[in-house]
């Protein structure tokens, strides 16, 4: 929901205006936004709606209009009732004026750090929040009057800097005209008389400036007695001596147009490092890596070492709003101060040609370094112009930012991974150790100040950055909720991440205000084949080798030769990144979640998780016997590596009703349970699958009950003769169900039960057990059953049998 209170009441909800009739629900609401998110006491509220007077019953009063101000909003906890108030849950950034105060604050940072152009247009927006009188439903209350005056004052404040911005980047013919009329409104305001004297100074209307002075020096001692100050005694000397001159004052010496930071930087450092040196070793170096990573600010960050190094300065050059190649040549026209920028990316009478020469000739001589900026959708056209640069113009340096390579000759890449992670299991001191909760933890004390990380939050605070692969932006983009969400809301609600993290920054480009945004962006630059196979790559929950990508992603519209090209060309574009040594493909979680959306409404879903949940089938089948030969040490690792992707495949086909495949499944990995010790895990998917496949018939379904049985005895504590006199029975069920010759993946978990037998005193129960396994045709089930024997046998001091068992074994 967005609050507009910058003119007449506006609400919109996902930009559907929403109609609030009613001068006092209107006065209502409009007092709850002048104060979101923060609580406003229910005195305050009752002489903002009845500032005229009171009724009979304020208190129940206010109650019936909060209810029905709930109902037309549509919204039942957007006004959230606390001890002695109500609140408006919407971050602040939603309410115009908060917006407006944070454009204004960040435009005059911006300016004092020498960067006019950023700071021109973030005033320009700030300005553009304006509809009319602030606070217009306010009427007659008296909360109004000192916040009307603060807002107008701000506006004023904010308008002289955005003329302080145009003045410093020489467009004083464009701002005389407003600034007359500013000065005839507010005769008394010295900066702004200042402004339009050196204004008309640049312009070399002298006289003109001269006048100015003497009608403000006037207007001061009538009305107030005093003489104008020295700042503007001292620029008045400076036009009689004729020092102003046509130059704009504040352009000289101006070296760069990099934004102003004013949040801090965290965890880069090594990065920064990096691209430093990459710069100072070459000539072009690009940062590389997914949308949100933080590639346009660790750019900005090392830029701003090389501004003293650069005689011609260090620009920045934004390729954002900019959608065609033709305009690439503008836009860094522009960003030099050289064009207006307000003509990039429009038909304008500059022929490309011609804007390119001029950028060349410009940059010939020049010094300088040169920041370009989200180059992705443009690659090939910036490509094409940073060779022409740097075959040109010999001290040129360029630093590129992009989802994927520029992919010319000599360029040096640093690829961006996501912020360091804590384990999930991390006590709050070591999670603090890692960037993404470093990141989390300072944003978060940005909304609010007692916010700390601490053993009753970490392990909300540990799932949210895991679960948002470390990804700056998201992780800001989550943060900003804590205005109306406690963290553990949060951390349990990313499970909808799309519709959480929709409430970005109002300043920030379209496609980094929200998560789904920022993936939007990257999906849609990508090839119709490129698509698919991310669509389809993201039912691998543990990341994907080359085989089973093509056996999952490959079909007559994807041929099996070319999914090799395109997993590369998804890790060029920063959704796939290669882990393993290169030999492996991961997609960060958020990727995935939006492929499988994409996948789910294209129907394509449920085919590409068979696909996937049959080749693992598959997979864990060939390896189950693998791990009763030499080559267990490799199949383990295979498990081990594959092991969420093998779980996924059987949580699929259970629930999907194919019972049968799952039982199966869990069958082929109940060995490699046994082996790691995991009897609950096998215990609770082998009563997983017999579920899922309820009354089908099922050859070894026998056998599954057995192994669950097993699972579960072997789970349990067998220490003591009550714990085994409860076992006993079972046992006896196991051995009825292995009655004949158990397949060798069951045998060999059946193991577990004679042993059990030996060891709980039962040797004739264990016997019972033993003779089925003895009878298997896998020689390695029969060996290992006699070696088990025969540790018993020693224990027992029966020599006789242990020798023969390990004879035979």
């Amino acid at each position: 929901m967005e609050i507009g209170i910058l003119g007449p009441l506006d609400v919109r909800t996902a930009g559907r205006a929403i109609a609030v009739t009613g001068a006092r629900l209107r006065s209502l609401l409009t007092r709850l936004a002048a104060d979101a998110p923060s609580t406003v006491p229910t005195s305050e509220l009752i002489d903002a709606v009845w500032p005229e007077g009171l009724p009979g019953d304020p208190v129940n009063g206010l109650q019936s209009l909060v209810s029905r101000l709930r109902r037309v909003l549509g919204e039942p906890a957007a006004i959230a009732q606390l001890a002695g108030g109500y609140r408006l849950d919407v971050d602040g950034g939603r309410v115009d004026a908060v917006a407006f105060a944070d454009l204004v604050a960040a435009g005059r940072r911006q300016l004092r750090d020498g960067a006019p152009a950023s700071a021109r247009d973030t005033l320009v927006k700030a300005m553009a929040l304006w509809r009319g009188e602030p606070l217009a439903d306010a009427g007659d209350a008296a909360y109004a009057v000192a916040r009307t005056a603060r807002l107008r004052e701000q506006r004023l404040e904010g308008w002289a800097d955005r003329i302080e911005a145009d003045l410093q980047l020489g467009s004083s013919a464009e701002v005389v005209a407003e600034l007359g009329e500013l000065v005839g409104a507010h005769p008394l305001r010295e900066r702004l008389t200042g402004q339009f004297i050196r204004a008309l100074a640049a312009e070399g209307r002298t006289a003109e400036a001269l006048v100015a002075y003497e009608r403000l020096r006037v207007n001061l001692a009538d009305e107030l007695g005093v003489d104008p100050g020295a700042d503007l005694q001292g620029l008045h000397l400076s036009l009689l001596r004729g020092d102003l001159t046509v130059a704009p004052m504040a352009d000289r010496g101006r070296r760069s147009n990099l934004r102003a930071s004013f949040t801090s930087f965290i965890g880069r450092d090594g990065e920064v490092d990096r691209v430093s040196r990459l710069l100072e070793q070459g000539r072009l170096a690009t940062v590389v890596g997914p949308g949100g990573a933080g590639k346009t600010r660790l750019a900005t960050e090392v830029a701003r070492r090389f501004v003293p190094s650069f005689a011609d300065g260090v620009w920045l050059v934004e390729l954002a709003p900019v959608s065609d190649s033709a305009a690439i040549s503008q836009a860094m026209l522009g960003a030099l101060g050289l064009q207006d920028t307000r003509s990039v990316d429009r038909r304008v009478d500059r022929h490309p040609r011609d804007s390119t020469e001029q950028l060349l000739e410009n940059l010939t001589a020049a010094e300088c370094l040169l920041v370009i900026d989200n180059c992705e959708h443009l690659v090939a056209g910036v490509a094409q112009l940073v060779d022409q640069i740097l075959v040109t113009c010999p001290a040129v340096r360029i630093l590129t930012t992009s989802r994927e390579p520029l992919g010319i000759v000599g360029e040096s890449l640093c690829v961006l991974s996501p912020l360091g992670l804590p384990p999930g299991n991390a006590a709050a001191a070591e999670a603090l150790a890692h960037p993404a909760v470093q990141l989390l933890a300072e944003r978060a004390r940005a909304i609010s100040a007692e916010f700390r990380v601490e053993e009753g939050n970490v392990r909300h605070v540990v799932q949210i950055v895991r679960r948002l692969d470390g990804l700056p932006l998201a992780i800001e983009l989550a943060t900003a909720r804590l205005r109306v969400l406690p963290i553990g809301e949060i951390a349990s609600r990313l499970s909808d991440r799309f519709r959480l993290l929709a409430g970005g920054n109002r300043t920030a480009v379209p496609r980094h205000r929200t998560l789904r945004a920022v993936v939007e962006w990257s999906w849609d630059l990508l090839s119709r084949d490129e698509r698919l196979v991310a669509e389809r790559l993201a039912v691998f929950p543990a990341g994907t080798d080359l085989q089973a990508a093509v056996a999952v992603c490959a079909d007559d519209q994807v041929p099996p030769a070319e999914v090799g090209d395109l997993l590369l060309a998804l890790v060029d574009k920063s959704l796939l990144q290669l882990v393993g040594g290169g030999l492996r493909y991961r997609m960060l979680e958020t990727i995935r979640e939006y492929g499988v959306e994409r996948l789910a409404e294209r129907g394509e879903l449920d085919a590409a998780r068979m696909r996937h949940a049959r080749y693992f089938a598959a997979l864990t089948a060939g390896l189950d016997p693998v791990l009763r030969t030499e080559g267990q040490l490799e199949a383990l690792g295979v498990i081990r590596t594959e092991r969420d992707n093998i779980l996924g495949a059987l949580r699929y086909l259970g629930d999907c009703g194919n019972g049968v495949a799952a039982v199966d499944l869990t069958l082929s990995l109940t060995w490699y349970w046994s082996m790691i010790g995991a009897n609950s895990e096998a215990a609770n998917w082998l009563t997983f699958a017999l579920a899922a496949a309820g009354a089908d018939a099922h050859p070894d379904q026998l056998y599954a009950r057995g192994a669950k049985a097993i699972s579960m005895i072997a789970a349990g504590d067998m220490s003591g003769p009550q714990a085994w006199d409860g076992v006993r029975g079972q046992l006896l069920e196991v051995a009825n169900q292995l009655v004949g010759s158990p397949p060798p993946r069951v045998a060999a978990m059946a193991l577990l039960a004679p042993m059990l037998g030996y060891f709980g005193g039962d040797q004739v129960l264990a016997e019972s057990l033993m003779a089925p396994i003895l009878a298997s045709p896998d020689p390695w089930v029969r060996a290992a059953a006699r070696t088990g024997r025969a540790a018993y046998a020693k224990n027992a001091g029966d020599t006789e049998l242990m020798r023969a068992d390990v004879h035979a074994a």
